[in-house]
């Protein structure tokens, strides 16, 4: 048996609330002890000196798009795992927008059959999970057999698309109810979106881009609180990016309505401030909030009325984002540069502590998937993320494990980096 014992790691744990200096010593996949100090160790135990650096829960992301199958140019099951892996992600949720959709038994196989769900890849890599499709094709229009892919094990049901028909609605919370699965929508009036590709405001004007008002989110927001009001079916809400959409759920919650939140990474870090360069690589769905609804958010995820903070990492080609701004499509890479970039951020200016950051990226987020949240404990599994909060690196691509680069950071150099992810082996 070979062990390794982290010396003097920071140990940075929400679900015991630990936040202190220890001796970590692992083995075979397993925790086997912490304390202040270990001495008891076997001949063959690597030590390393870990002075400055941060062991964690591994990082969890509620939902992100795969390329492959059908835009392998993107990115493949394996360039998203080594990208996870390398952003320090142990487990990864995969919306079911891919080509053909996961919206029937056959496409959940087909990728349930790829060589990485094997137990025999060594080290093992990060787990994904596969929300199933609510509707056939992700259209809104016609619901999928729920029941018979709640059976085949997806983590729960999400189009990743707004559905703006209440009544579908209506009738998918009646019928999911007694599955007992996670249900995550999107929350967008396409109407009253238009051709908006920012958030409307001076900015908008200013920059003379199309706006997208706030209300095309608090709109459906208010909808969907009042179906879940009269149905009672729990669902967790994607991408809010308002301000307006965070008082509603502060609300809907303080009325005990059963619903959680989310928000990208993205949208806590920019506002529409930052779209001065027209980068195509900001160009989001949705679109980054102005100021005020940046504030929000922090606020919001800070204090837990949103309950996690989602990565929505969304690959596209070079030629697909070297486009105008409104006509690039929306999205960002984000799962090796959420980690350094939110810490930079949010805990070393002082406005999060360590716990609230992991909070958000670990534990809650693994709630909200219906899961039990990994823990740094004796005879616990190693899922664990060594990080160098100081480790200076830059994002190009020969350094970035995903397939594509379309992200505003590309090129730029970034303050803190993951050591080392320890995935437990697929049970």
């Amino acid at each position: 048996m070979t062990s390794e014992l982290l010396q003097q790691v920071r140990v940075v744990d929400p679900v015991s609330r630990t936040d202190q200096l220890a001796d970590v010593l692992i083995a075979d996949g397993f925790i086997k002890a912490i304390d202040t100090h270990l001495s008891d160790l076997s001949a063959d135990t690597v030590v390393r000196d870990c002075r400055g650096l941060i062991l964690a829960p591994g990082l969890v992301d509620l939902y992100s798009h795969s390329g492959e199958p059908g835009f392998e140019e993107r990115e493949t099951w394996f360039s998203l795992l080594a990208a996870a892996a390398a952003g320090g992600f142990t487990r990864v949720a995969i919306l079911p927008d891919t080509m053909p959709p996961l919206d029937n038994l056959s496409g959940l196989a087909r990728v349930r059959q790829q060589p990485f769900n094997s137990q025999d890849i060594s080290p093992p890599l990060p787990h994904l999970y596969y929300w199933g499709a609510f509707t056939m094709g992700v259209e809104g229009q016609q619901m999928t057999e729920v029941a018979e892919l709640a059976a085949a094990g997806v983590v729960g049901f999400a189009d990743g698309r707004p559905l703006s028909n209440l009544l579908l609605l209506r009738r998918l919370l009646e019928y999911l109810q007694p599955l007992g699965k996670p249900i995550a929508l999107v929350p967008c009036d396409s109407k009253l979106k238009g051709n908006g590709v920012m958030r409307e405001g001076a900015n908008s004007i200013r920059f003379g881009l199309p706006g997208n008002p706030a209300i095309a989110e608090s709109a459906a927001v208010a909808a969907i609180l009042e179906v879940v009001a009269a149905i009672g079916t729990p669902v967790h809400l994607m991408r809010i990016s308002t301000r307006r959409g965070v008082e509603l759920i502060q609300d809907a919650k303080a009325r005990g309505l059963p619903i959680t939140a989310s928000t990208s990474w993205m949208h806590l870090l920019l506002n529409t401030d930052d779209l001065s360069r027209y980068d195509p690589n900001l160009r989001l769905e949705p679109p980054l909030g102005n100021p005020d609804d940046q504030g929000a958010l922090l606020h919001a995820a800070k204090t837990g009325i949103l309950d996690a903070i989602a990565i929505d990492h969304s690959p596209y080609t070079y030629e697909e984002k070297t486009v105008a701004f409104t006509e690039a499509p929306p999205g960002a890479i984000g799962l090796e540069l959420a980690l350094p970039l939110l810490w930079h951020s949010l805990v070393e200016t002082g406005e999060w502590s360590a716990l609230e950051l992991w909070q958000s990226i670990s534990t809650t987020p693994t709630i909200c998937l219906g899961q039990e949240p990994a823990a740094i404990a004796p005879n616990r599994p190693t899922e664990l993320v060594l990080f160098n909060p100081e480790q200076t690196w830059t994002a190009d691509k020969n350094t970035l494990k995903s397939l594509s680069s379309n992200t505003p950071w590309l090129n730029q150099q970034i303050v803190g980096r993951v050591v080392q992810t320890w995935c437990p082996a697929k049970g």
